[in-house]
């Protein structure tokens, strides 16, 4: 008999199959039972006779609890009503070890998303993470295989660090042995050293950030991809950008079809992804959010009214906030590249355009919610730029001199960006919180299981 899985089902029509898994759900009458059997790569319907099956093996099938492990032997038959195209018409259930106090309901859902998470270890086996779950496994294969495909060399960057690339305070403070080390933030000045020794390489590994923040948008560990190129300018940047965004949406819708009509995922506008990314300048964006502003403090949505109390809440001149890139996503409907920052409230390593007055650096803001997934820039190619930013910063020269010597030997213009995989794997799944875009969320609140 050949052991087969749920996903190779339909290669077995009319043939006897043994499936090894476990049981997911059961209905039934006294005489029949449904089992939604399950192995990791679908589920399938096992119809349970007791007129076609020894007594015992009706009432094992009928006293196992959910998530019991069995292994199951039976007939594959057509069945044009399941979503598989087909059903096993059971004979045998062998029970592996047998269930009968586990603690999700089958039913429960992201209403109990706290309690949910505590039981991580186990919610995963349900079917709306395990489909969320699916959708960042393709993700983060298309990443690789997006830079792969264009001889991108994989470049790891280390996770103890002397110092902050971003040089802020929201680091993770760790003892080095006689020294004060830091979990990574970023992987991108190791990055510009790859850089200039291959051309162009991608840095992916996960980052941490000590960030208090209590939102849906934000962990204190997650995973990156960064690219930096050498000889890779501003609109270059843009480009490659957009390129990995069209790639890996486009991949995942036509992928993960089962995974995003279980999500009950309305997939119109990840359609949109493929027309080309409006480019808008920093200061066009503050236009539009002013005239959003207005505009949304008019309207009989109490959300939008909401929405409008936030807009340029840090004032002209400064970064975007969350509500600036959600208003923005609300009126574009796609994917947008908000360029030419006031340099002022971008990182040292920023390179400034001809006026000084704007840094060349770029956030891509996806549209439903989701805010910026993409930030990045030309980097600081001129060695007395850099030592002037570096102390305009503050930051501790002796933390970054062997950054500083990139300039010394060989600077040319270079560039790169970050996306972080749970935001794109958010958005693409259209779930609610980030914290569901990855198997195991590390935020303020948790750090278990």
């Amino acid at each position: 008999m050949n052991s087969v899985t749920v996903s190779a089902l339909t290669q077995y029509v009319d043939q006897e199959v043994e499936l090894k898994g476990w049981l997911y759900n059961r209905r039934g009458s006294g005489k029949l039972l449904f089992l939604q059997f399950r192995d990791g790569t679908g589920v399938v319907q096992v119809v349970v006779s007791k007129k076609d099956v020894p007594e015992e093996v009706f009432e094992t099938a009928k006293r196992i609890g959910y998530e019991s492990s069995i292994i199951v032997r039976g007939k594959v038959t057509k069945d044009d009503r399941s979503a598989l195209g087909v059903e096993v018409q059971g004979s045998a259930v062998e029970v592996i070890q047998e269930v009968h106090d586990y603690p999700i309901q089958i039913t429960e859902d992201v209403p109990n998303i706290d309690k949910l998470l505590d039981l991580r270890h186990l919610w995963v086996r349900s079917k709306r993470p395990h489909a969320i779950l699916k959708v960042r496994s393709e993700v983060v294969q298309a990443i690789r295989d997006f830079y792969y495909q264009r001889d991108f060399v994989l470049y790891d960057a280390p996770i103890f660090t002397p110092a902050s690339c971003e040089g802020v305070s929201t680091l993770f403070e760790v003892p080095y042995f006689d020294e004060t080390g830091y979990l990574t933030q970023s992987g991108q000045l190791y990055g510009e050293t790859g850089a200039m020794a291959f051309g162009k390489v991608v840095v992916f590994g996960p980052t941490f950030r000590a960030e208090k923040s209590k939102t849906r948008r934000h962990l204190t560990e997650f995973w990156m991809v960064e690219p930096e190129v050498a000889f890779l300018e501003l609109d270059g940047i843009m480009d490659l950008a957009e390129q990995q965004i069209q790639y890996v949406v486009g991949r995942a819708l036509d992928k993960c079809k089962a995974e995003l009509k279980e999500l009950e995922r309305d997939t119109s506008i990840l359609e949109q992804v493929v027309k080309p990314f409006p480019r808008i300048h920093y200061e066009e964006a503050q236009k539009v959010l002013q005239q959003l502003k207005v505009d949304f403090a008019k309207s009989d949505d109490p959300e939008l009214v909401k929405l409008s109390g936030d807009i340029l809440k840090q004032g002209l001149g400064a970064d975007l906030g969350a509500a600036d890139e959600t208003a923005l996503g609300m009126h574009y409907k796609q994917c947008i590249c908000i360029h030419h920052y006031p340099r002022e409230v971008k990182a040292f390593y920023m390179k400034a355009d001809e006026t000084g007055k704007y840094a060349m650096g770029v956030d891509v803001i996806a549209p439903e919610g989701v805010g910026e997934i993409v930030g990045g820039g030309q980097r600081e190619d001129s060695l007395e730029v850099l030592e002037a930013q570096i102390k305009k910063h503050n930051v501790p020269p002796e933390s970054v001199s062997w950054y500083v010597d990139l300039r010394k030997y060989g600077s040319v213009p270079h560039g790169g960006f970050g996306m972080g995989v749970e935001r794109c794997v958010q958005w693409i799944t259209g779930c609610q919180h980030v914290r569901e875009a990855i198997p195991f969320p590390r935020t303020i609140y948790r750090l278990t299981p």
